[in-house]
């Protein structure tokens, strides 16, 4: 529906003169009521088109006057603030605790499936349980993603937000009403003129990646520890006693299923409720889609996982249900998970492992890195032993100590991470880590520049840092030599065949021969790689000397 008569340009346009022109405290009561009335339908319209739409129609600057404005209104008329009002986004008073929700239907498990075969076997059970119930048919699928956060049950009475609760233990929740309000994409009126008497809308809290990633900047840079993880950021911000601290970090929801409803809704499947949230002004994931057996399903699955690392925010997995509410009452629950519903787990891309050691490694610019040395995990089927740990102020803003049980992330093709310690399975025998003064290669002292993240070796002539040298010179995209790649690099400069990027060419056939495995014609053909390597363009030169 439409929150205004006008178009809803031309009635900002006129709100934005009447707040320009209007002093407060020249205002009575009635117009006071009336102009709150008029603006709060407008802001909040402008803020959905800009949290969940993302199709701003109003600059940054438009917005922020007119929500002043509003603000200041209840301010001066505190009887006018109500707790739909887009004001009640920047959070109320701290509570002293939080206080515990009775859910009305409780917030069941899904059970899992691990592979194509195990989403079949889930398939073949429902048509079974259908079967017996005399329906021949294969049920339609509605296919979603399984956002890695934390599930959320929203209560709307009249239309109007009263009541935001966490999934707690399925049954029991814990309130945060105060905190679910500064979410910019939960509506805190339904957009309809009929909304139902009372209704629940479930679905998750969570951060997008770059979010997230821009908020552990500023934590590091107060001098605030950084969260593990979006979901770990996304727990911390809505336990915050002080719902202000919550509308401070970057938060989002997607709605995906309908709780209890009490009064007249016209929807029968899952399609159709989401579609119903979407109008009403809910943000729904876009990749939801309706698939008509399982081995489309199995098709969505698979290019979900492949489509994992190009989303802004955290997947687990996909939700896969019987579309027809009707099909969803007929086969029912089967302990505290749904018969009807399966989710998906995608490989895991995290893991604990113990911190054994830090070792340090020299780029080709200088730069020291510190590298973990890992008891060995599995993720996601690759079994990893070393990970990043970036530079010295991401150890010490994580408090990452040797001996560590650690969290270790391994992302798409990224190298596997350190996210930080598992601090509640400390005894005592951890210790801190410290960057080396002295380079681990030329054994020359490390500096490190005011202002600047990283620690160099300032050296001409480390060793490891020619080793780096030789083999970005050789590189396809730079110079490419056939032949020469990281490990016959080390191996030339151990050698002392290559003291800098011009002795590359003048390597003979006789001095290669007497390095270990080097046969006459693999010889020929590197210095013939060498040759080919001088008929490269200029660009190719320039980045191949750095």
């Amino acid at each position: 529906m439409s929150v205004i008569e006008e178009s809803l340009i031309e009635k900002t346009q006129r709100l934005s003169r009447v707040a320009a022109g209007t002093a407060l405290d020249e205002l009575d009561e009635p117009s006071a009521r009336q102009l709150a009335g008029a603006l709060r339908p407008v802001v909040a319209e402008h803020a959905r088109l800009y949290y969940v739409q993302d199709t701003p129609l109003i600059t940054d600057g438009e917005y922020d006057r007119l929500f002043r404005f509003l603000s200041d209104l209840e301010q001066a008329f505190p009887h006018l603030q109500r707790p739909d009002s887009p004001t009640q986004r920047v959070g109320g008073e701290p509570l002293d605790e939080f206080t515990k929700v009775q859910h009305r239907e409780p917030l069941l498990s899904l059970s899992n499936a691990f592979d194509a075969d195990e989403l079949r076997a889930w398939y073949e059970r429902i048509g079974k349980v259908l079967s017996g119930a005399g329906l021949d048919e294969t049920p339609a699928l509605a296919v979603e993603l399984k956002i890695d956060g934390i599930a959320l049950a929203l209560t709307y009475e009249a239309g109007v937000l009263n009541l935001g609760a966490t999934r707690g233990n399925g049954r029991v929740g814990e309130n945060i009403t105060p905190h679910v309000r500064t979410i910019h994409s939960v509506p805190l009126t339904l957009r309809t003129d009929t909304p139902p008497a009372r209704i629940e809308a479930r679905g998750e809290a969570y951060m997008p990646r770059s979010a997230f990633d821009a908020m552990n900047e500023r934590l590091v840079e107060a001098g605030e520890r950084p969260f593990a993880n979006p979901r770990n950021g996304t727990a911390g911000s809505l336990r915050q006693l002080d719902p202000t601290i919550t509308a401070q970090r970057p938060l989002a929801f997607f709605a995906y299923s309908l709780g209890p409803v009490e009064g007249d809704l016209a929807v029968g499947s899952q399609t159709e409720a989401l579609a119903w949230m979407r109008e009403v002004g809910f943000s729904v994931n876009e990749w939801v889609a309706t698939v008509t057996d399982i081995e489309e399903a199995i098709v969505y699955c698979e290019e979900m996982g492949a489509r994992r690392d190009t989303l802004d925010y955290e997947i687990d997995g996909v939700v896969v249900k019987v579309d027809s509410f009707a099909l969803q009452q007929l086969l029912g629950n089967v302990s505290n998970a749904p018969r009807w519903a399966v989710a998906y787990k995608f490989p895991a891309r995290e893991a604990t492992t113990r911190l054994s050691a830090i070792e340090t490694n020299v780029g080709r610019t200088g730069v020291i890195k510190p590298l973990a040395l890992l008891e060995p995990v599995e993720i996601g089927g690759v079994t990893v032993s070393k990970a990043t740990l970036h530079n010295e102020d991401y150890v010490k803003s994580r408090d990452i100590r040797l001996g560590d049980l650690v969290t270790v992330k391994r992302a798409g093709d990224v190298i596997p991470q350190v996210i930080g310690p598992v601090e509640g399975a400390r005894d005592g025998s951890e210790q801190a880590w410290a960057m080396p003064t002295r380079c681990p290669a030329c054994a020359q002292p490390l500096k490190r520049e005011e202002g600047d993240a990283d620690t160099y070796c300032v050296s001409a002539e480390c060793p490891e840092q020619l080793k780096r040298h030789v083999e970005h010179y050789a590189m396809r995209n730079a110079m490419d030599i056939d032949g020469l790649g990281s490990k016959l690099a080390v191996q030339l400069v151990d050698a002392g065949l290559i003291m800098a990027l011009p002795d590359i060419y003048a390597l003979s056939v006789e001095q290669l021969l007497e390095l270990d495995k080097f046969a006459e014609k693999k010889a020929e053909n590197l210095l013939a790689g060498i040759e080919a390597s001088k008929t490269r363009r200029l660009s190719r030169l320039l980045f191949a000397l750095g």
